[in-house]
């Protein structure tokens, strides 16, 4: 079976199981709409689903792309400077174990109904996974090249450039799938707290007004959304990794 073939079977089963449970349940309509119903939604509204889903996307990879920057700042400062890292872990660990859905009200109280709170919510789940991800990568340099840095009096910056973060990029590679995964919950869930716009947006005013095949509507084309960007994600990341000569063997 080809990888194009295996996606489509899938797809297929999984709409042929949900129309089955819509005739064994006889789910009416506005709790559970059928496939055709959804689909026939999808084309009707496809410009109004559209337009929201594009707000709703750059949401997305703008939080993704700060949380991954902020979260490899971050594991760069906790893997070279023992001083920060000391009062950076705990700072780390509470933020972690806070609910990161209760800070969406604070979000938007603060940073209002429009992108800058949404973006700040997908950064605040992305920042943890790609921070760990990295600096676990980065403080697993193999001894042998520890060795041969001290026998050649190599320069602490030189060896981390040269040496460790090259080492460390299959476990950023990680994180990075992680938080690209995470990253619409971070959007949706900052657009059902409070917005304008967005997929997010859109599912809960159809909610209100018992429109539920719009409803799923917009569910489904943010879960095409979602699969798309973590495809392209995963897809980049092992390129590189391949062009780098990199990967989990190579590095162990």
């Amino acid at each position: 079976m080809t990888n194009f073939t295996r996606p489509l079977v899938i797809i297929i089963g999984l709409l042929i199981a949900w129309q089955a449970l819509v005739y064994i349940t006889a789910a009416p309509p506005y709790i559970l709409p059928d496939p055709f119903a959804v689909f026939g939604t999808l084309y009707k509204r496809f410009d109004t689903l559209i337009n929201h889903a594009g707000i709703t996307l750059l949401e997305i990879i703008l939080g993704f792309l700060f949380g991954s920057l902020l979260g490899c700042c971050s594991a760069l400062i906790l893997a070279t400077v023992k001083s920060v890292r000391d009062w950076l872990t705990p700072v780390l660990v509470i933020t972690q174990s806070l609910p990161v859905f209760a800070l969406a009200p604070i979000l938007v109280l603060w940073l209002g109904y429009g992108l800058p709170s949404k973006i700040a919510m997908a950064v605040l789940i992305i920042y943890f996974p790609v921070t760990a991800a990295f600096y676990d990568g980065l403080r697993r340099t193999p001894k042998d090249w520890q060795a041969l840095a001290r026998v050649m009096n190599a320069k602490p910056l030189a060896f981390l450039i040269h040496v460790r973060i090259p080492l460390a990029l299959p476990a950023l590679s990680s994180g990075l799938r992680v938080a690209m995964a995470t990253a619409p919950i971070g959007a949706i869930v900052g657009e059902w707290v409070g917005s304008s716009a967005g997929l997010g947006y859109l599912m809960l005013h159809a909610n209100g007004r018992m429109q539920i095949d719009l409803m799923f509507a917009a569910l489904l084309l943010l879960s095409v959304m979602a699969v798309t960007l973590y495809l392209t994600t995963d897809y980049l990341l092992h390129s590189l990794l391949r062009h780098l000569s990199l990967d989990d063997h190579k590095t162990r």
